[in-house]
């Protein structure tokens, strides 16, 4: 499947990729039973990741309004929250937090060895939406590339594995599912005014994700562009993308250094 693995040496546009892709697929319902395999895969390897407490993974996602960030979240990790999985939704900082370095909200977040988190937006808001909207000054933000590349090259060589997925969404998809938010009385707590600024500003948002991906995606820390037209689509690639990282880690369930057989329980 296209998610595309960003490689550090290439300089990516984003209008090279199609939003809405769907690989060897012809729609969903032929997509259906592999969907549902990986998310057993997905369940067993969290299972084994935290009975086995010797690994940490951090997911981060990424996407303008609407591309499917929660959705994500609840498809790909369906059932599996139980397993050491934390999610953590990164909104407007605090005042508590805007009194501390932009990193700090971000660094205690970070999984535990036997866990695997989940940024829902992440600390790629201060290159993204602190430049298009000019929070700060460009002499702040672009300092904050290196910044990251750093942080995320301590995490890893302290034993995180980080993937970072760009949901790529055509205007044309954002502009039917923010509708949508207006038109179903069930999506209406999913309307937000703000959307509609940041869809002012698209193209602006376009080339700052360039740059994120550009500049920041490692060998360590990579990023995957992932087509998200088709949210069931966009759920098979970050599916199969995580159960492959996930499988190269070679997690096995612990073994007992007792025999089981010899304890008796009344």
């Amino acid at each position: 499947m296209p998610a595309h693995l960003v490689s550090p040496d290439e300089d990516i546009r984003l209008k090279d990729f199609d939003p809405g892709d769907t690989g060897k697929y012809s729609d969903k319902q032929d997509a259906i039973d592999d969907l549902e395999r990986m998310r057993v895969d997905v369940r067993q390897l969290c299972a084994v990741l935290r009975a086995e407490e010797k690994h940490k993974v951090l997911i981060v996602l990424q996407g303008l309004d609407a591309a499917g960030k929660d959705g994500t979240v609840r498809h790909v990790f369906y059932g599996v929250t139980h397993f050491g999985i934390r999610v953590v939704p990164f909104e407007k900082p605090t005042k508590v937090e805007l009194a501390h370095d932009y990193l700090w909200r971000i660094h205690k977040e970070m999984p535990r060895s036997g866990e695997l988190v989940v940024f829902n937006r992440s600390h790629y808001e201060d290159v993204l939406a602190v430049r298009v909207r000019e929070l700060r000054p460009k002499s702040v933000w672009r300092k904050r590339y290196e910044h990251i590349n750093e942080f995320e090259h301590m995490l890893a060589d302290e034993g995180t594995t980080i993937l970072k997925f760009f949901l790529h969404i055509s205007k044309e998809e954002q502009k039917e599912r923010l509708q949508a938010r207006l038109d179903e009385p069930h999506k209406h707590w999913k309307y937000n005014p703000a959307d509609l600024e940041d869809r002012a500003h698209w193209n602006d948002y376009m080339d700052a994700f360039e740059d994120v991906l550009n500049k920041t995606s490692h060998k360590h820390a990579p990023w995957y562009i992932v087509p998200s037209d088709r949210k069931w689509y966009r759920n098979l690639c970050i599916a199969e993308t995580v159960i492959d990282r996930m499988k190269k880690l070679r997690m096995e369930w612990p073994t007992l250094d007792f025999d089981p057989g010899s304890v008796k329980i009344d």
